[in-house]
């Protein structure tokens, strides 16, 4: 068991690490959770540098955050765009396009907790 949590929490930080690459954005993964059954719940930090964007893209489950600095706009398709700052929260539906940039001249952090589906990679890039 702790072999196959081993080998799983390293695939999702290589994801990760490859999603972050595409598009600029960083994320650190803290930790993840086999939970519940056939699902990953993963926290972790994303950063955006000023002026920066995470880039268009989708999770396979719902992703919660929270901002720790900075100020964002979170656009998700289908809702009006938002923009959000430090102590304040936000929720994304699963499989829905999203993108958050940074806004002004300062890179923006949030804790985000995602709960996705297993067997799929936690980032796709969306058109």
């Amino acid at each position: 068991m702790l072999k196959k949590t081993l080998l799983a929490l390293a695939f999702t930080s290589l994801a990760l690490a490859a999603f972050a690459q595409q598009t600029g954005i960083k994320r650190t993964p803290l930790q993840k959770l086999e939970f519940p059954d056939g699902y990953n719940t993963v926290t972790a930090i994303a950063e955006v540098p000023a002026g920066g964007a995470a880039g268009r893209h989708t999770h396979p489950g719902v992703e919660t955050g929270y901002v720790l600095e900075g100020e964002l706009n979170l656009l998700i398709d289908g809702q009006p765009e938002k923009t959000l700052k430090a102590g304040d929260s936000y929720q994304i539906p699963a499989g829905v396009v999203h993108d958050a940039k940074a806004h002004g001249d300062k890179a923006m952090k949030v804790l985000g907790v995602y709960i996705v589906d297993k067997t799929k990679p936690l980032a796709s890039p969306a058109p």
